[in-house]
């Protein structure tokens, strides 16, 4: 995700909820669902476990916008995805601070 596929405007928090929407590069991005797992995964780690944090594709910008979605959001899923170990390799690998 490039820093501008995430806005300040495309967060919210309301009644304990955070929500983020992001903009994938292209409307069938196939590392859609990868960019929200990151995302989902960063946010828990700084914000902790307890925050409910609900992560989607802005609306009209993926063709499977609700598959999508849904894959993001599902905590099942998302825990099963993380102890994939090649997942859990591209996450770590998409989080890593850069080196300069």
């Amino acid at each position: 995700v490039v820093p501008w596929h995430v806005s300040e405007d495309k967060i919210t928090v309301s009644n304990g909820i955070i929500t983020v929407y992001f903009k994938p590069t292209i409307t069938h991005c196939s590392l859609a669902t990868m960019i929200g797992l990151c995302l989902q995964t960063k946010l828990h780690r700084e914000l902790g476990q307890e925050c409910k944090i609900d992560v989607f594709v802005e609306p009209g910008f993926h063709e499977k916008e609700e598959a999508v979605n849904k894959q993001i959001n599902d905590k099942e899923r998302r825990a099963a995805a993380l102890e994939d170990p090649a997942l859990l390799a591209m996450v770590e690998d998409c989080l890593a601070e850069p080196e300069y």
